[in-house]
């Protein structure tokens, strides 16, 4: 990784796909070519082939860490990976594919600008494919990649890709996506992985890597409505700072500069940016998802919670939420059920008060009987807050347009939601 540059653009992404489509093998692939594995981790993994009688080192190795998920071949959980080039730095949630773990795509996905939707090239389109690429499309994540996988296995045929590309595309026709992107490879042999590929000349698209590389994600963000929810507020410590007081946190929206307008919601109270800072040294900008401290000009009364927006676009502010939400515990969801609700920096306590119909994500349709909610199902529900909540609609902004639920009782997150428009 020498030359790698420290300001490197940043990308999130999730993977997806059924089980044995090869997402393990995938990363494992990335991480190989890229050599950003250490050479320890290396030799383990080829010491371990070795021992199993592999054919070749199995670089799903690399990423299924877990023991109990070596033995039993699968992969149970989100896993986090770091890779990097000179292009860009990333960040990889691996989520599992069997559809009882649909609530951990939906956490690995909820931060992600692009998702990888592994298909097998023998079984083409599959439930399970469908179901990622409409919680990818109900999650906003903007930018869709079709991994064809295993093409080695169905000859380097281009009619098999060709025959998958057209099928999902007329399935995602139906999906709100804005970029799809298909791309034939193979993560075993590394083919259109890292390196184009010899075996399929069919193919003059970019390899997943260089698409990672060069995919445009810096209009993902929403650079047009401020939204600043506050952290933390920092008074002073000591007499000698006695007329310091900041207010720190992560920029969700819009563009911050010093002498802009502003306003501290739920208070309505006007005052101006003076400066900001980062890391102790003044910026003159903060977009998100920078973390700043904001020095504001009248000593107004902000607290953990509140947010800052400009005078002339302002958030919703309300206690009567709509949203969709994935339920994810085995206790079922029911109207009038009680819990506490965390969005942005801000607590309150919330109670369901109607269940409005559970999704399913195979074929978008709405059972408007279902009445309550189970684990892993995806639903509309309304809730009723004690404190009001300040938010956007999701399809807007991601960071104020989410938010969980949690179990006073056993402090489990229960659900994930995305907040609806009024």
């Amino acid at each position: 990784m020498s030359g790698l540059d420290e300001e490197a653009e940043l990308l999130r992404f999730s993977t997806a796909g059924s089980v044995d489509d090869g997402k393990s093998t995938l990363i494992g692939r990335l991480l190989y070519d890229t050599k950003t594995a250490f050479e320890d981790q290396l030799q383990h993994v080829e010491d371990v082939s070795r021992r199993r009688g592999d054919e070749r080192t199995n670089l799903a190795l690399l990423t299924d860490g877990l023991r109990a998920e070596r033995e039993q071949g699968i992969t149970i959980d989100v896993a986090y990976r770091y890779f990097a080039t000179k292009r860009r730095k990333f960040i990889i949630a691996d989520t599992p594919g069997h559809v009882q773990y649909t609530r951990n795509m939906v956490t690995g996905a909820s931060t992600a600008s692009l998702s990888i939707i592994l298909v097998d090239a023998r079984q083409g389109l599959v439930e399970q494919s469908r179901r990622h690429a409409f919680i990818a499309s109900l999650l906003r994540i903007p930018h869709l990649v079709f991994a064809v996988n295993k093409m080695d296995l169905v000859g380097w045929d281009e009619k098999v890709f060709r025959k998958i590309e057209d099928e999902f595309r007329d399935f995602a026709a139906r999906l709100d996506v804005q970029d799809i992107a298909f791309i034939p490879i193979s993560a075993l042999t590394g083919a259109n992985v890292v390196d184009r590929s010899a075996d399929m000349p069919w193919y003059h698209g970019p390899t997943l890597l260089y698409h990672l590389e060069t995919v445009h994600i810096s209009s993902d963000r929403n650079l047009i409505d401020v939204r600043f929810p506050v952290q933390w507020v920092i008074r002073p410590q000591s007499d000698e700072h006695h007329d310091y007081r900041g207010y720190a946190g992560q920029v969700a929206g819009g563009v911050l500069r010093a002498g802009d307008e502003v306003v501290a919601l739920p208070s309505g109270l006007a005052t101006t940016i003076t400066k900001i800072e980062q890391h102790g040294r003044p910026v003159d900008a903060a977009f998100a998802p920078m973390s700043v401290t904001v020095h504001l000009a009248d000593d107004v009364d902000i607290s953990r919670g509140d947010l800052l927006a400009r005078p002339n676009n302002q958030p919703s502010v309300g206690q009567d939420l709509d949203a969709m939400i994935c339920w994810m515990t085995d206790k079922p969801l029911s109207p009038k059920g009680r819990y506490a609700l965390k969005h942005t920096t801000r607590w309150t306590r919330a109670i369901v008060t109607d269940v409005l119909y559970r999704l399913d994500v195979n074929t978008g349709h709405r059972d408007e009987a279902a009445g309550k909610l189970g684990l892993n199902d995806l639903g509309r529900i309304r809730l009723r807050t004690t404190t009001p909540v300040i938010y956007d609609a999701y399809r807007r902004n991601r960071t104020t347009g989410s938010f969980i639920l949690v179990d006073e009782t056993t402090n489990n997150t229960v659900a994930a939601g995305m907040l609806l428009a009024e």
